[in-house]
This record gives C-alpha cells, structure tokens and sequence, in this order.
C-alpha cells in the first residue's frame, strides 16, 4: 500500500518508483572499495574500511542510491565519485545522533 502512494505521488511529479533487485544488490553485504561481498550477523550495525566506521543502514542507503540504471547491480565508480560527501555527511550525522537526547538502539549507536 505505502509503495503505491509513493508511485503514485511520484507519477504526479512525472517521476516513476524505481525497485532495485535486492537478491542481486545485496547492499548490506558489498563492499565498494574491493568489490565484495560479506555476509554479516544482523546485530553487526557497523561496517569497518581500513579504520573508517560507518553505520550499515546509512552505507547500505549510499549503495542503493549508486545503483545503476538496470537497478541489478552497484556501481563502483559512482561510490568512488561520492564517496567524500557520503562519509562527510555521514560524520556529521553521527555525531548528531550521538549527542542527541533520545537514542536509535537499532543504529548501534
């Protein structure tokens, strides 16, 4: 039902819903640096590159947003063009959370 009003609001906008291929995609398992995919316990919140923290649910929203157009798989070179906004503003965010007075037990913060 949420994903027909959100179409359709899009539709009004002259936009369409895109719906990647999760099975394929596997945002939460891949790794852009190397091209990898490892398959992690739900209750691991954080991804860890070389020494750079990054929350999983947030990496995983950047993945998808890299997507290319046939929506089957990530694509590498966008990650590497956007990666310094991403991280920026994914420090940002983090330290917004963390000092905020009402916590997100589900981010592992």
């Amino acid at each position: 039902m949420l994903l027909t009003i959100l179409d359709n609001k899009l539709k009004y906008a002259g936009n369409e819903l895109k719906k990647i291929d999760t099975f394929n995609v596997k945002a939460s398992q891949f790794n852009h640096f190397n091209g990898e995919y490892l398959k992690k316990k739900v209750s691991e919140r954080w991804n860890d590159f070389n020494g750079m923290k990054v929350q999983r649910d947030l990496y995983s929203a950047f993945l998808i947003m890299n997507v290319k157009d046939n929506l089957c798989e990530i694509d590498s070179g966008d990650c590497n063009e956007n990666w310094v906004t991403f991280k920026t503003s994914h420090d940002i965010e983090i330290d917004r959370l963390r000092t905020s007075e009402h916590t997100l037990a589900s981010m592992g913060l």
